[in-house]
């Protein structure tokens, strides 16, 4: 796989300049463990317009205060006559700021001048890492960027730029094109070959193109900022989000093109999330700015705010738990217990007998108790008819937002020092549910109440929070109390 190089004129730069560089010249994280992202989108800049001096001020304002490592223009940047002259300036204005700068293109971009031709003005210039990409697959500029280590040589993640297309061939089937099978299947060959070549099984991954997928209908209803009009996506599946989900590792899939949303969420353990329109000659009526999103070397997390030079930062978005700041400073949050355990485990009752809800299990023949590593049904002498009271503390990380969840054939409910946060009750095939609670960091008491009435009988619990990847309860953070021991 070919490094990306920026050009040796970069290496004379001072080394404040270069803090996301090495000395030759690769992308690579500061030495306090960041890497920093900022996505322009939608500048569809004109020449000629009285308006572009501004679009470029808004865009130095945010580079100036935000400071990025890498910034990221995500589709429909030049998008009318003179185009030659609007992407050599757009070159300049990267030049001036010294700023390392990537270029994906929209279904605009390529009506005024043509893919080829864009890649010839930009490839090799001064802090442009965009390449037009491999020969024999759709589009221009489909690219994996690697970003190393603080130390250097290690890759500590990847972001991969796809070309969305424009148009669909036939306009009765879609109006706009979408990510093709041979795009993914190379996405998908890179991939694999860059972590045959780490020798590791997964590294954070992002995602950018222009065009929404249709996965993106899901941030009508749940997604954290501005929905204000559609989701402009091609009406056909292409399957990316799947082969996404089995790439392992990603972590986010970043757009623009409707100008109006803003939003992200979480589906599936992937982030679906817009950028903030930037051009003041793009419709829509959102202040105009820009989206920083924050890696972590080392970790399966980010943090991601709207910048503008108007209105400042908005909330936090974190991965992975999918909170944001806001709903982090209003939560109420549930004091940490004053107890001392050093010995884990979690104390169980386990009784049988005919259940139908959760509060009948105390009612039912109590045959054994005694304590176990973590909540397990795997000791229960029968397939039907049983019952287990699990409780325990569990030591909370960090201050914070956490979603606790249950996976039970059939009833359970999760209990947080008293306060119901999961109710998965009642008799039903195995479903999953969830419950969100605000916690200090330190001892909290859990409680899982289950039963298993008839026919396939499973229990998984776990939880998520900022840095803590959806995952079942680690042994390591449960402790019997004290009096148990």
């Amino acid at each position: 796989m070919k490094r990306l190089l920026i050009p040796i004129v970069l290496l004379l730069l001072s080394l404040s300049t270069l803090s996301a560089q090495d000395q030759r010249g690769v992308l690579r994280f500061r030495a306090d463990s960041t890497f920093r992202i900022a996505q322009f989108t939608d500048l569809h800049i004109d020449p000629t317009s009285a308006n572009t001096p501004r679009t470029y001020e808004i865009l130095r304002e945010v580079i100036r205060s935000e400071q990025p490592d890498l910034v990221l223009l995500t589709g429909d940047v030049i998008t009318e006559r003179p185009a030659v002259e609007g992407w050599r300036s757009l070159a300049r204005f990267f030049e001036e700021e010294r700023q390392p700068y990537g270029v994906l293109l929209g279904n605009h971009d390529a009506e005024v001048l043509s893919k080829d031709s864009i890649y010839d003005l930009l490839e090799g210039t001064p802090y442009c890492v965009s390449l037009r990409g491999p020969e024999g697959i759709e589009g221009k500029g489909n690219q994996e960027i690697r970003i190393e280590s603080s130390t250097g040589g290690e890759i500590a993640a990847l972001l991969y730029l796809l070309d969305s297309g424009q148009y669909y061939r036939d306009q009765f089937v879609s109006h706009y094109d979408h990510i093709h099978f041979d795009q993914i299947d190379w996405l998908r060959k890179t991939h694999a070959q860059t972590l045959d070549e780490s020798g590791r099984v997964s590294i954070p991954s992002m995602i950018f193109f222009h065009i929404p997928i249709p996965e993106f209908e899901m941030l009508k209803d749940q997604g954290k900022g501005h929905i204000s009009e559609g989701i402009s996506s091609s009406t056909l599946n292409s399957g990316l989000f799947s082969t996404l989900l089995d790439l392992g590792g990603v972590m986010g899939v970043f757009c623009g093109h409707d100008h109006a949303n803003d939003a992200l969420s979480i589906r599936d353990g992937i982030t679906l999330g817009y950028g903030r329109v930037s051009g003041l000659d793009a419709y829509g009526d959102l202040p105009r700015g820009g989206r920083l999103i924050i890696l972590h070397e080392g970790e399966q997390r980010f943090d991601s705010w709207i910048t503008t030079p108007e209105g400042g930062r908005g909330a936090t978005f974190y991965y992975p738990s999918g909170f944001d700041s806001n709903e982090e400073e209003s939560a109420h949050y549930l004091p940490a217990l004053s107890l001392d355990s050093a010995t884990h485990g979690v104390r169980y009752r386990y009784y049988t007998g005919t259940i139908k809800q959760t509060d009948q299990i105390p009612t039912a023949t109590l045959v054994k108790e005694g304590a176990l590593p973590y909540p397990s049904i795997e000791g229960a002498d029968r397939e039907d008819h049983f019952g287990y009271i699990f409780e325990s503390l569990i030591r909370i990380p960090e201050r914070g937002l956490y979603r606790f969840y249950t996976y039970s054939d059939d009833g359970s409910v999760l209990y947080i020092d008293g306060a119901k946060v999961v109710d998965n009750d009642g008799g039903h095939s195995a479903r999953l549910r969830e419950g969100v609670v605000a916690l200090e960091a330190g001892l909290h008491r859990l409680r899982i109440d289950y039963f298993e009435d008839y026919m396939g009988q499973t229990l998984e619990v776990g939880l998520t929070g900022k840095g803590l990847l959806r995952q079942p309860i680690p042994e390591s953070i449960l402790f019997l109390e004290p009096s148990d021991r």
